[in-house]
């Protein structure tokens, strides 16, 4: 049996500058990439999938600007274009 823990990632990728990965987010929040999974798992920053079986997830600029928003970091520190 399987049990779906976490929510739904989107469909498909917004339109604009290409999603990023999870690694250069990590980078722009000066934080461990398993900090990362575990604000994507838990619904904090949002996200979607990219390829078959397990995937990668992909974090849209948007979900990552209103992460910083929402927590008061500066977006002139994230150092990658949203």
């Amino acid at each position: 049996m399987h049990v779906e823990l976490i929510s739904p990632a989107l469909e498909q990728p917004p339109e604009g500058l290409p999603a990023l990965k999870v690694k250069d987010v990590a980078a722009a929040l000066r934080v461990d990439t398993s900090t990362v999974y575990v604000a994507v798992r838990t619904g904090l920053i949002g996200s979607y999938r990219v390829g078959a079986g397990r995937g990668t997830y992909r974090i849209p600029r948007s979900a990552l600007k209103a992460y910083a928003v929402e927590r008061g970091i500066p977006l002139a520190e994230l150092g990658v274009a949203l």
